[in-house]
């Protein structure tokens, strides 16, 4: 990674909207069809992003370029509530977006950092960013006393699978998404672990 690169817990708040916008060009496809029109789904994004759950690529003007999420008992990179969701979409849209979100959540595990999300902006791709990224959450599982760190990849990532094995990350388990793949986009989930 260069040195004109930070990391960084956090992510500044000058840069809410951009950290935003890198996280539904990176999970619009899963997402997507629950969270049209983009318009409010970006709103509803920049308001629920936590930076107290995030590490943080950023260059040497400050720009954030990737950014890396973690969820703990205590809160997490995307979290929100029913009223986040009531205040972009209304009662019922709230209400039906977050019902359907809820198959998609993962739980929190004894010993273990739970990854809420890892993304880097297509004009920073290639340049070692999301592994430098995969190191600090690593790092914070550490200092967290966590034994291991787990994600989840969908099936139609192969780019950010390949990122993670080459990280050390190992497939321990897959989930099939069945009748739901015709509104996530995706037929299953790979569950990884790395050893910390």
């Amino acid at each position: 990674m260069s040195s004109d690169l930070f990391i960084s817990p956090g992510f500044p708040e000058d840069q809410r909207l951009v950290a935003a916008r890198l996280f539904w060009q990176a999970f619009s496809g899963k997402l997507g069809k629950v969270l049209a029109p983009e318009e409010k789904a970006l709103r509803l994004v920049e308001r629920i992003l936590n930076p107290d759950f995030a590490i943080s690529a950023i260059d040497r003007e400050g720009r954030l370029l990737g950014l890396a999420g973690y969820k703990t008992r205590d809160g997490a990179l995307v979290g929100g509530s029913l009223a986040d969701m009531t205040a972009v979409y209304g009662a019922f849209g709230g209400l039906w977006r977050g019902l359907l979100l809820e198959v998609l959540e993962r739980r929190i595990e004894p010993d273990c950092l739970l990854m809420d999300g890892i993304f880097v902006a297509e004009s920073a791709r290639g340049r070692g960013i999301g592994g430098t990224l995969l190191k600090a959450i690593g790092e914070e599982a550490r200092q967290r006393s966590l034994t291991r760190v787990r994600l989840d990849v969908i099936d139609t990532n192969p780019r950010a699978k390949a990122l993670y094995e080459r990280s050390g990350f190992k497939a321990v388990g897959e989930e099939k998404t069945g009748f739901l793949e015709l509104l996530f986009g995706f037929s299953s989930a790979t569950r990884m672990e790395k050893q910390v």
